[in-house]
């Protein structure tokens, strides 16, 4: 079966920087594209970043410039690097894996930006 786990987070103070890791089994990781959510306490999910199958990117306005996202098709693995932290940005972390017929996600990372 299909696996996505997540691994990076945890506390950092404003500024500070993460990279977060998700690692997928059960599939050809390579063919499909993969995505970063998060959610906030009393939010919704919302998307955070995008990584096509080709390698393309894309990022939401709210971490353009600070987040980045890449893919390690050996590793079966793709990972957010997060700078410039701000408490915004604290917030449960998925990472979802996308196929024609069906979505797939991980169970979450906490990331709490703090002093």
């Amino acid at each position: 079966q299909v696996q996505l786990v997540e691994s990076g987070g945890g506390l950092v103070q404003p500024g500070g920087s993460l990279r977060l890791s998700c690692t997928v089994s059960g599939i050809i990781f390579s063919r499909y594209g993969m995505g970063w959510y998060r959610q906030a306490p009393g939010k919704q999910r919302e998307w955070v970043a995008g990584i096509a199958s080709s390698g393309t990117t894309n990022y939401a306005d709210s971490v353009k410039g600070r987040f980045t996202i890449s893919r390690d098709n050996a590793k079966n693995t793709v990972y957010l690097q997060m700078n410039s932290l701000n408490a915004d940005d604290t917030a449960v972390y998925y990472c979802k894996l996308s196929t024609p017929r069906f979505d797939y996600w991980g169970q979450g990372t906490q990331v709490t930006v703090s002093s």
